[in-house]
């Protein structure tokens, strides 16, 4: 066998050969001509026009300062009480329930608690958890079904702003029961069999 010669032995020389190969190949293959044909372009489809983009609604601004504009309108808050961001710490009393914390949170919001049915005040009695001390940054409308858990679900009359709650089964028992006294109340009455020679 044959020693390499003394050229291979430094890894310079094996890397610039090694270079000089991938080079050489690379070039010959690019050369080379392939006698596949190109695929025929897709029919070019029928586009339709874009849809002109209807003019911006006019929104009225007023300059406030040298480079702030604010814009004339009621902000989503102050539209719908209930999307109002509320920080809330409640007073920390012993004895606090969660009709308390509603009332503390909806203390300056518009709103006020319908104190209607049975069950709602079951929930209100309920006491108040430590975690529900301190409640937000949250909408008014989160901060509300978070005191109240997910048994209940919350329904606002924004024509009385009252808010109430109601457990989801609630409203079709009240309908069931509504409806029972009106069937009670129909009598039927059997139909006797005729006689076969005629009235009675």
């Amino acid at each position: 066998m044959r020693p390499s010669p003394p050229w291979f032995h430094h890894p310079e020389r094996r890397l610039l050969a090694g270079f000089l190969g991938l080079l050489w190949s690379a070039l010959a293959g690019g050369c080379a001509t392939t006698t596949t044909t190109p695929a025929a372009p897709d029919p070019i489809e029928d586009v339709s026009a874009t849809p002109e983009a209807s003019a911006p609604e006019f929104i009225p601004v007023v300059r406030y300062g040298r480079y702030t504009l604010v814009e004339m309108a009621p902000t989503a808050a102050q539209r719908d009480l209930l999307m109002q961001v509320i920080d809330v710490a409640m007073p920390e009393d012993a004895r606090a329930t969660v009709g308390d914390g509603l009332r503390h949170v909806l203390k300056r919001s518009g709103y006020g608690l319908c104190q209607t049915a049975h069950a709602v005040i079951e929930l209100y009695a309920l006491p108040l958890p430590a975690a529900h001390l301190h409640l937000g940054p949250m909408t008014l409308r989160d901060a509300l079904l978070t005191l109240a858990g997910p048994a209940w679900e919350l329904h606002a009359d924004d024509r009385a702003r009252q808010i109430c709650f109601e457990r989801p089964g609630d409203s079709a028992i009240a309908e069931h029961t509504s409806e029972s006294p009106a069937t009670e109340a129909v009598q039927t009455f059997p139909l006797a069999p005729a006689a076969s020679g005629g009235q009675p």
